[in-house]
């Protein structure tokens, strides 16, 4: 048997007469009608007056959008376009900043990882400087025809400098692929990650900072004191964020970043005034100021070491500083919104 409601409307046959047990829907004008065991006649559609009566809108009447609901947060999605590149990259250094705390106590968890169930834990680091030191100072001492006990407190210093250096850079390049999953799982500023890179190799430095006193005080050498090493110490510190931040965006772009750079970075080792003194160069030693590395050392190391630094070595630190803050500035505002796809 055959029932039909219309000639718009579903006609289902069953073997009993009935309806079978199948819905359908027909979508007429606007509203639904159903058909389904439970009730074999159809659902008409409301009338106006009974719409007028539940005291809802019209057939005519255009949907009405409910009001947002106050203090809850809402989320505009506007495209970027020239300055506001800048200005949102302003506002995540902002927000990093102001989250230092979590940055510090992450690099600090870090550490704690690295070195879990180790007997001497972080102080392996100490231990491994200070052997380095204590081989390669008699050996090179004696190649190079210097004194002991003037190489090898220029040595030590200058080993711990770079250590920081290439363990900076060499880090740096994982800075937001070693973060992947915390960058998809919460909203955080980028800046944040960066922080936890350059303090975290900041407390590594911190741990072969006893091996260079110890070798001061061995050999009575004392620091001559000056008033460039504030500075000196800011400008390493601002140029380490911001070398973090720069091969952290190429290593999430380009994977091929992080083994060019540890294979620069052993190439500059032995460039640099690292192993050798910059005085052994009888002429040419403008030509070391080409070198980025040598200016930001020698700032530092001078005031300890006691050498005669030249007058063109700050300048050229603070050029070498600008043109990387200015680059890193300006590539991570026009990358940031990417970096979350690339990790």
């Amino acid at each position: 048997m055959t029932r039909c409601f219309g000639p718009r409307w579903a006609c289902v046959a069953g073997y009993n007469g009935s309806i079978k047990s199948m819905p359908t829907l027909h979508k007429q004008a606007g509203f639904s009608i159903a058909l389904n065991t439970m009730n074999s006649t159809p659902t008409l559609p409301d009338t106006q007056e009974e719409r007028a009566a539940k005291k809802q809108p019209p057939l005519s009447a255009a949907p009405q959008h409910a009001p947002q609901p106050k203090g809850q947060p809402v989320l505009h999605l506007v495209p970027e376009r020239g300055f506001s590149y800048f200005v949102h990259a302003a506002q995540d250094f902002a927000r990093g900043f102001r989250h230092a705390r979590l940055g510090l106590t992450l690099a600090w968890l870090d550490i704690r990882l690295r070195y879990r169930g180790s007997i001497l834990g972080p102080f392996w680091l100490t231990a491994t400087t200070a052997i380095m030191v204590a081989a390669m100072g008699v050996l090179y001492a004696y190649l190079l025809n210097t004194d002991v006990h003037t190489y090898l407190p220029f040595l030590t210093l200058s080993l711990v400098l770079w250590g920081f250096v290439g363990g900076t850079m060499q880090e740096g390049c994982g800075t937001f692929t070693g973060a992947a999953r915390l960058i998809h799982a919460a909203r955080m500023p980028y800046s944040l990650h960066v922080l936890r890179v350059a303090v975290r190799n900041i407390l590594v430095f911190a741990h072969n900072v006893p091996v260079v006193a110890g070798v001061f005080l061995w050999f009575h050498v004392s620091p001559k004191w000056s008033w460039t090493v504030l500075p000196a110490t800011g400008l390493w510190l601002v140029d380490c964020f911001f070398a973090v931040l720069l091969l952290g965006i190429l290593g999430a772009r380009f994977r091929d970043v992080p083994p060019i750079v540890a294979s620069l970075t052993q190439v500059m080792f032995f460039v640099t005034p690292i192993l050798w003194s910059p005085q052994l160069m009888t002429t040419g030693q403008a030509w070391l100021l080409l070198d980025p590395f040598y200016p930001l050392i020698e700032i530092l190391r001078a005031p300890f070491t006691g050498d005669v630094m030249q007058t063109t070595v700050w300048p050229a630190a603070l050029g070498w500083s600008a043109v990387l803050i200015v680059a890193t500035f300006c590539l991570f505002a026009r990358m940031r919104t990417r970096l979350a796809y690339w990790v």
